[in-house]
């Protein structure tokens, strides 16, 4: 035992010597980086310089001023780069802390509604009819304890509210007008009934983005009419649109359709679902808005839907609300999914500033932006009222105009030509996606009393050269130059307006 105590204390005293050696080199070639070398290099100077003539001193001193500039400057450089690094890292921290207290809080919130819950359920428990209390007192009372039996409260009153019978739209002969009577008639009731003002070009755009797509995208500064147009659409056509706030705080799907609260069984119902379970009774036409949906990552919450209204197949638009289907659910609940019927549009509206959230690729992709910065001016409209319309009715009007008003062949191959030019120069195409879009736009657009060419200027701008923003443009100076003359060569000086003016204002850039 006496001799493995010396062993190891042997040991410890090699290992900390190695440990102290090494330190040592680490020192002593630092001191020899930076002191004997430069004393080396100022004595070897000194030798050398007792034989300098005059024209050798001016070169020496010629050559030391240079070599300070160039390696203060790489000094500097490195400086400035680790600094924003460093910088970078804060915000970077700064956010990760900021997007944990935004998630601690969301789950404190969780609770506490939990806890509500919590306390409501034994509240309704507690209650009972006696003979003294009134026929609505018992009617209330009557209708908590049916609340007590089911998930869904908002969805089973939605069922009351219908008697479970799907709504019939009976359309009057005066209202089966064309697409173009109807941007006209919708501007003018805009104006008469609602002193809102719009121009033609943006609701022959709404329009055709209703016939290309389920979602639509209404982008622009603050204050240019984003959610009051699809507000006027529902009063347009005798169905207010449900106007849904998009929370900063919504992360997943949850946040927008509701969640099962496992310690009540009842399912946390939002206004969204319940405005898209209440078109399953109607035959019209119904808007949702998520007003201001960057507020929030759209792809975060919205994602699943816009992959589900992608599908072909209309029967397979399915969300999924629960695992299964219990007594007392929903009448439209179905294995506990809700079909989207086609008969609904989702409008988002999108402001752009430094509060927001930049909409991706993804999105805009799937989606019919509409550009709003201009405010219209006065319109004196004569008197209009409101119309109702089926969707079915409105949706022939779509095949109707996309049979009739197909993009003709020479603008199909202006339209090849713009796309190889683009694809080679800017690795930017256009897609069947957005190939696709644009054959059922236009020909719309054109029946809403609009021109060939100028729909495929405002699909073009806002599908294809919006993504020029990803792109470093200030090195693509020639190629935007180019584009700008190849669009002018392929349909004229005067067209393509919306096009020019990207270009031009990128230009402005360089």
């Amino acid at each position: 035992m006496e001799q493995f105590g010396r062993y190891y204390t042997n040991l410890l005293n090699q290992l900390f010597q190695i440990i102290l050696n090494f330190f040592r080199s680490i020192f002593q070639a630092i001191a020899q980086l930076f002191v004997d070398a430069y004393a080396q290099i100022a004595k070897g100077f000194l030798e050398v310089s007792s034989n300098f003539t005059l024209l050798d001193w001016i070169m020496a001193f010629s050559v030391i001023i240079a070599s300070t500039v160039f390696f203060g400057i790489i000094g500097y450089r490195l400086f400035k780069v680790l600094r924003k690094y460093v910088r970078f890292n804060k915000i970077e921290i700064e956010k990760e802390n900021l997007i944990e207290e935004i998630t601690a809080l969301n789950q404190k919130t969780i609770e506490l509604i939990e806890e509500k819950n919590k306390i409501l359920a034994m509240k309704v428990s507690n209650l009972g009819i006696s003979p003294n209390q009134t026929e609505e007192e018992q009617e209330e009372n009557a209708q908590n304890e049916l609340n007590l039996n089911t998930r869904f409260v908002k969805l089973n009153r939605v069922d009351e509210i219908y008697h479970r019978e799907k709504e019939i739209t009976i359309m009057k002969e005066e209202h089966m007008i064309n697409l173009q009577s109807m941007v006209t008639k919708f501007i003018n009731f805009a104006a008469s009934k609602l002193h809102l003002y719009y121009d033609r070009k943006i609701i022959s755009a709404f329009f055709s983005g209703l016939a290309t797509s389920k979602t639509m995208i209404l982008e622009g500064i603050s204050g240019t009419g984003k959610t009051s147009l699809p507000y006027a659409m529902g009063k347009f056509f005798g169905n207010d649109a449900s106007i849904i706030p998009v929370q900063p705080s919504w992360r997943d799907r949850a946040e927008m359709i509701g969640y099962l609260n496992e310690f009540t069984k009842k399912f946390n119902e939002s206004d969204f679902l319940k405005a898209v379970y209440e078109t399953t009774y109607r035959e019209d036409i119904n808007i949702i808005v998520l007003d201001e949906m960057n507020l929030a990552r759209v792809e975060y919450y919205f994602a699943e839907l816009l992959s589900l209204l992608e599908m072909p197949d209309a029967d397979q638009w399915l969300i999924d609300v629960v695992s299964d289907t219990k007594p007392g659910d929903p009448e439209h609940l179905m294995n506990g999914k809700i079909l989207i019927p086609q008969n609904v549009w989702f409008v988002g509206t999108a402001n752009k500033d430094d509060s927001t959230f930049l909409i991706t690729d993804k999105v805009y992709d799937r989606a019919t932006p509409i550009e709003m910065n201009t405010k219209s001016n006065f319109i004196d409209a004569p008197e209009t009222d409101h119309m109702t319309m089926s969707y079915e009715y409105l949706n022939q009007l779509f095949k109707i105009a996309i049979h009739d008003n197909g993009i003709s062949k020479h603008s199909l191959d202006r339209l090849e030509k713009l796309d190889s030019f683009i694809t080679e120069n800017f690795k930017v195409t256009f897609g069947n996606r957005i190939t696709k879009q644009i054959k059922m736009f236009v020909p719309v657009y054109v029946a809403c009393g609009g021109t060939e060419v100028e729909a495929l200027d405002y699909m073009v701008a806002r599908k294809i050269l919006r993504k020029f923003d990803s792109l470093n443009l200030p090195f693509m100076q020639q190629e935007v130059e180019e584009l700008s003359k190849l669009i002018t060569k392929l349909f004229g000086k005067a067209e393509f307006a919306e096009c020019q003016s990207y270009l031009a204002t990128i230009r402005k850039q360089f």
